[in-house]
């Protein structure tokens, strides 16, 4: 059946569309198209993760063999490995830059800053984001703040791996350490500060850009009902940026301050460096750890909204069946984002806040599972009965499900203010948000990947090498955080670099089942190199497929969302200068009387007794969850 179009004259101009650049410079550097804008926020961060997994991989190394000499690190790193034997002050650079590294420059900037960038305005039927010239500007501001990150790596002379205060910053140590003569508190916290404010700058002009977009550029016939579920979740991501980054904007101004010119918003009194009372009284940390968690945990679901997003595309794609509770999705969606910015508390159970005032933040807390439960079991209910497809994308989604529920289960224990008393910065914490925050994300990020890959460069990733990658992957970082787990419950604490003693003339672990925990601390690590080693997988199939992979049709996947209507890789305008009218929803599989398996949203929803698509299909409950609007 013809998918009706109109012109971009016939639909009052083309959404304010600029014209495809000729140059080398403007087309692939400074590019103002939002594909190839998000073709470089995914290639920022691919460098990000990749260098943020080198520096896991640092940190275990130094925690499972202390005291081992590795000779290249001490030619890079002179005093901060002095022959090659790591130090702790190292040690807590590199979870710092990690930390970092990974929080902002890969699970905030690959889901929204790539993937929603090249697809929201296709999805919608834009011919671009709403301000091409700011979303550029917003490009470069990141990568701005991910030079001025990394140069902070040399910035105390190649002592330490820059600042040495974790990816939290907690003051007072990150704001008079200095003062104090601790290593890693010099120009190291001045630079990762800077880098921090530059990237909530960018990450600011960006959530304009989405918000903006997606509410004035649909396309004719895209009400908010229609729309995919990922346009959903970047939606609901950009609000929150919008409404969280400014705080942690003006905190990390205050804290800049503390640092360099003697303020004290969050330097108490008292303080002293072992001579003298340091010149600075009448703040409170505490205030720090308020304004950073109110940011930190929306920011967990800034990086793991967009997973769901796509996880929940890609099930009813590979499914065949239409995504179950489609409008239960879109509240769960933003009931997750608004009860986010209520619980940043239950970071600071043990700060000495009223128990009253804990027990609140639990409650809140714990309600949180409620709109969680609701997608997961939409997504189970996608899968009930279906007719699954398990290419690749498949899998990592399927995964991203499985790393969901599993750390989500733990984020209900330490919700409890009386279990997390005792869990607090253990290994329990640092297993459940690697678990639900970091590794679920990036099988997000992956799903999306092989998913949107042949849209994206007009080829397909190999199949074999991809799920080659997913079974090593997927056990692999199972095999890390669940022993956390168990470390955390007997109490082995975050950020030391080191857990043994000389007692009694040998050497000694301290944390143990009754027996040294050092086979479970070194089964961790090996698992963790060979995991960081399997991506490689991933990085060879990604830079072959782009030039050697299999050309891929416009529709490989026979879906039914606008991206996959365009030619491949799209044009510059995303649709060859014709709008596309939209008639129907997201997520139309299984539909009685249509002439294949799917159709897509350009099909008219036509009606007659011969003719059984949309409305007979609502009324079986087979068809598109969404309302089937007048035609336009």
């Amino acid at each position: 059946m013809a998918e009706p179009e109109v012109t971009a004259e016939e639909h009052g101009g083309g959404h304010g569309a600029h014209h495809a650049p000729t140059g080398f410079v403007r087309k692939y550097i400074f590019s103002i198209d939002h594909k190839v804008i998000g073709i470089q926020y995914l290639l920022l961060a691919l460098f990000s993760v990749v260098l943020g997994m080198i520096m896991s991989v640092l940190m275990r190394m130094k925690m499972t063999w202390p005291d081992h000499a590795w000779p290249l690190l001490g030619t890079l790193f002179p005093e901060g490995a002095p022959g090659g034997v790591m130090t702790p002050e190292f040690y807590l650079s590199l979870v710092t830059m990690h930390g970092t590294m990974m929080v902002f420059f890969v699970l905030t900037t690959a889901p929204q800053g790539g993937f929603g960038n090249y697809f929201l305005p296709i999805q919608i039927g834009a011919d671009d984001m709403a301000f091409p010239v700011l979303n550029m500007l917003s490009f470069w501001t990141t990568l701005l703040g991910l030079m001025v990150l990394v140069s902070a790596i040399f910035a105390s002379g190649g002592s330490v791996i820059g600042p040495t205060g974790g990816w939290t910053g907690y003051p007072p140590l990150s704001a008079v350490g200095h003062l104090l003569n601790v290593p890693g508190q010099g120009m190291g916290v001045n630079l990762w500060i800077i880098s921090i404010a530059i990237f909530c700058i960018a990450s600011l002009l960006g959530a304009l850009n989405f918000i903006v977009t997606l509410l004035n550029l649909r396309t004719k016939g895209m009400s908010l009902m229609r729309m995919p579920l990922t346009c959903w979740a970047w939606f609901t991501t950009a609000v929150l940026a919008l409404l969280s980054f400014p705080v942690l904007l003006a905190a990390g101004v205050l804290l800049f301050l503390d640092h360099n010119a003697g303020t004290s918003f969050f330097v108490p009194g008292g303080l002293s460096n072992g001579t003298t009372v340091l010149d600075h009284s009448g703040g409170s940390p505490i205030l720090w750890q308020h304004l950073f968690w109110f940011f930190g945990h929306p920011e967990v679901y800034i990086a793991i909204l967009p997973g769901m997003g796509a996880t929940s595309h890609i099930l009813s794609t590979f499914a065949r069946k239409p995504i179950f509770g489609y409008r239960a999705m879109v509240f769960a969606m933003f009931a997750i984002g608004l009860l986010g910015f209520f619980v940043w508390g239950h970071h600071m159970f043990i700060s000495g806040m009223s128990p009253l005032t804990g027990a609140a933040f639990s409650v809140l807390t714990l309600s949180i599972g409620v709109p969680s439960a609701i997608k997961t079991f939409n997504w189970l209910g996608t899968l009930w009965g279906a007719r699954i497809r398990f290419h690749t994308p498949m899998l990592f989604a399927l995964g991203f499900v499985s790393l969901f529920v599993a750390g989500g289960i733990t984020g209900l224990v330490l919700g409890q203010s009386s279990l997390d008393l005792s869990m607090h910065d253990t290994y329990f914490v640092l297993g459940h948000f690697h678990l639900v925050m970091g590794v679920a994300a990036i099988f997000g990020m992956f799903a999306g990947t092989y998913f949107w890959f042949p849209k994206m460069f007009g080829r397909k990733m190999n199949e074999t090498l991809g799920k080659i990658h997913f079974w090593p992957t997927f056990i692999g970082v199972y095999s890390i955080f669940i022993p956390m787990h168990l470390m955390g419950l007997v109490g082995m604490p975050r950020r030391y670099s080191q857990f043994y003693e000389v007692l009694g003339g040998k050497l000694t672990w301290i944390y143990n089942f009754n027996s040294p925990t050092y086979p479970l601390i070194q089964f961790v690590t090996w698992a963790a190199i060979i995991t960081v080693s399997a991506q490689s997988l991933f990085i060879i199939n990604f830079f072959w497929s782009m030039f050697k992979g299999e050309k891929a049709s416009d529709n490989p996947w026979e879906a039914t969302t606008l991206e996959w209507i365009t030619a491949t890789p799209p044009p510059h305008d995303n649709f060859g200068g014709r709008v596309p009218v939209v008639y129907r929803g997201a997520y139309e599989f299984g539909v009685p009387g249509a002439p294949e398996d799917y159709v897509m949203q350009t099909t008219p929803d036509e009606t007659g007794p011969n003719v059984a698509y949309a409305g007979e299909a609502d009324v079986q409950g087979r068809g598109s969850s969404n309302v089937h609007d007048a035609h336009g």
